[in-house]
């Protein structure tokens, strides 16, 4: 008892804001620490094509996690997460109802971009995915929008159209999933954009209360 006592007193001496920021710098680090793994990474033969690796970016301590499916070609060249058109829509939506992307937490289920944007391959999904789940490990984030049908499965395991399954919460070890339409299929099907704005917000409040 004596013993546990002395640590509380240790705490309220060097203040609990203090120890919150002693977990974040703690998470920056494991964060930059897989970062440098990804970026020397050759475990498919993505690696032998790409320009760069895409690791994620964004609030460290995020409560609003997305994940996506693969870099694209300007992702590719900039080495950051949904920077294209369909990047730049997202940002959009987010501000459309009070988010910044600062505020969340982007990352793909694949780190390097599949020659000519094809769909992934289960092998490349199955040797990436370790470092996506420990990036959910870290950052820890109350909810996770899936954008796509390959982030979808590979967090839900669910096989189906993501037409059936967008709009269902899933859990993914205790954190909530929502399967949502990618950005991209936005910029083919505009009228989807206001399903998607509705999916945001229900992010929002789930994270956010």
């Amino acid at each position: 008892m004596k013993e546990l006592v002395d640590l509380l007193k240790l705490y309220k001496e060097i203040g609990v804001e203090y120890v919150r920021k002693l977990n974040v710098a703690s998470r920056v680090d494991m964060l930059d620490s897989l970062k440098e793994q990804v970026e020397h990474c050759t475990l498919c033969e993505l690696y032998r094509e790409r320009k760069n690796a895409v690791f994620g970016e964004g609030n460290d301590n995020a409560e609003i996690m997305f994940v996506g499916e693969a870099p694209g070609r300007d992702e590719d060249i900039q080495g950051r997460p949904f920077v294209g058109r369909a990047g730049k829509l997202l940002t959009e939506l987010l501000e459309e109802i009070g988010l910044k992307r600062e505020d969340v937490y982007i990352a793909n289920c694949l780190k390097c971009r599949p020659p000519n944007n094809r769909d992934p391959k289960p092998d490349e999904l199955t040797a990436c995915f370790p470092y996506l789940k420990k990036q959910i490990e870290i950052i820890k984030p109350k909810v996770i929008g899936t954008l796509g049908r390959y982030s979808t499965y590979v967090l839900t395991l669910q096989k189906g159209a993501l037409g059936t399954l967008r709009g269902r919460i899933f859990d993914y070890h205790g954190i909530k999933v929502l399967p949502m339409y990618h950005p991209a299929y936005l910029l083919r099907n505009p009228n989807a954009i206001e399903v998607f704005v509705n999916d945001l917000k229900r992010l929002k409040e789930m994270a956010y209360g």
